[in-house]
């Protein structure tokens, strides 16, 4: 199969990528990007993001699986118009030019609390990503709802993020942090198991999937 991913140098889509370059079950993984992962792979074919365009990339072989690890925060992105553009916009061109390219599933990486009717920006805006990407007509959309996520951004530390990390640490699961590399695992396994239906898994069913064991 061939894998798409989207947010491939970001802290949950960096695993994501590492994990799905080491499954047999992928020959090709595309990388959206604008600017280079540094990873040496003959699996991995890195694939420009335009992101200003109606079509976010150009390519000529048929995709799989979507994986979508992206967004931005408000102080980065400098305005609501400018992250709903880099939050929902853009991820949302991705999904739909991967289904049109035959994709059968979608991972989505949103938030917990993510509602499209919410008062709250940030929760509504991962809402409304969520409900534009599931009308799409994949055969299968897993929409995974991390509480804190645990893990360094590379060139990226954030103060209160961190201290928010420790303490939730000691939380049940429902609550506690949850590291990226817990969620890039249960995406590519739930992707795997080839389900065809729309699910929506929160931060404490996340660590099942990942680890069936651990629940």
């Amino acid at each position: 199969m061939n894998a798409l991913i989207l947010g491939a140098t970001g802290l949950v889509g960096s695993h994501c990528l590492s994990f799905l370059l080491d499954s047999p079950e992928y020959e090709k993984v595309f990388a959206l990007l604008r600017r280079s992962t540094g990873i040496d792979s003959d699996k991995l074919v890195e694939v420009t993001l335009d992101a200003g365009a109606e079509s976010p990339f150009r390519m000529d072989v048929e995709i799989d699986h979507v994986f979508i690890a992206f967004g931005t925060t408000i102080k980065k992105a400098g305005s609501q118009e400018r992250m709903t553009e880099i939050d929902v916009d853009i991820p949302f061109a991705v999904a739909q030019k991967a289904r049109i390219q035959g994709a059968r599933h979608v991972s989505l990486v949103s938030s917990f609390g993510a509602n499209a009717r919410s008062r709250i920006f940030f929760n509504r805006i991962k809402g409304e990503l969520e409900e534009k990407v599931t009308h799409l007509g994949f055969d299968s959309v897993s929409i995974f709802r991390p509480s804190v996520i645990g893990g360094e951004r590379e060139g990226d530390a954030r103060f209160g993020e961190i201290i928010g990390q420790k303490a939730m640490s000691i939380l049940p699961k429902r609550w506690r942090t949850i590291g990226a590399d817990v969620i890039a695992r249960a995406m590519i396994s739930d992707a795997l198991s080839e389900r065809r239906d729309t699910r929506i898994y929160s931060s404490g069913e996340i660590w099942g999937i990942a680890d069936p064991s651990d629940t």
